[in-house]
């Protein structure tokens, strides 16, 4: 199962977007052990952090016009990986 959704920046946005894993995939007593971000060519990954149910990205730049794929990656503390 693929979750997408989809976000509109403005290319001056120098802006965070967060998932929430606990909400729908995160089993009991499960949480993230490590959260990867990867963006494409052309927008910028300011930051990232996570907690143990949620990773957030900050992200800048970018042209008007342009879709760009952004995907975090999470591995569990149940060695679980998720994309």
């Amino acid at each position: 199962m693929t979750n997408t959704t989809n976000f509109t920046k403005d290319p001056s946005d120098v802006v965070d977007y967060e998932i929430d894993w606990g909400t729908n995939w995160l089993g009991t007593s499960e949480t993230i052990n490590t959260s990867t971000w990867t963006v494409d060519s052309g927008i910028t990954k300011d930051s990232s952090t996570n907690t143990t149910t949620t990773a957030t990205v900050w992200l800048s730049g970018g042209t008007s016009g342009y879709q760009y794929t952004v995907t975090n990656r999470i591995v569990t503390n149940q060695s679980r990986t998720k994309e």
